[in-house]
């Protein structure tokens, strides 16, 4: 099986993201859609703390996939100049491997690892 180009996997991986982003955008718009007409008494009603917690779920979902898609675009810039597959840590290359699963990936697996 032929490799995906670094355009093609960053292109795939954005798609995917932001049709994800969409979805999360529409839940979050029917979350709130849902509450306008109910009391916000979170505190005594017990379908008000399941409300915000899916809400901040949501929200915090959402954010992860905003962040994710600026780490993809910023993948793209590094393929145009040349850095695409290169640790910004230590500078060596990052696997195909590693760049399939995780297109956006800066850091090579020893560098990551070192972080932790």
């Amino acid at each position: 099986m032929a490799r995906k180009s670094p355009e093609k996997l960053l292109a795939d991986q954005k798609t995917e993201v932001q049709h994800r982003i969409e979805s999360l955008q529409k839940h979050l718009t029917s979350i709130v859609e849902s509450t306008t007409w109910t009391t916000n008494d979170d505190e005594h009603d017990p379908e008000g703390v399941t409300i915000a917690y899916e809400r901040a779920q949501t929200q915090g979902l959402l954010a992860d996939a905003k962040a994710e898609l600026e780490a993809l675009d910023e993948a793209a810039h590094r393929v145009e100049d040349g850095t695409y597959g290169q640790c910004k840590r230590c500078g060596k290359r990052i696997t195909k491997e590693r760049l399939e699963a995780l297109p956006a990936a800066e850091l090579c697996i020893r560098c990551t690892s070192a972080r932790r």
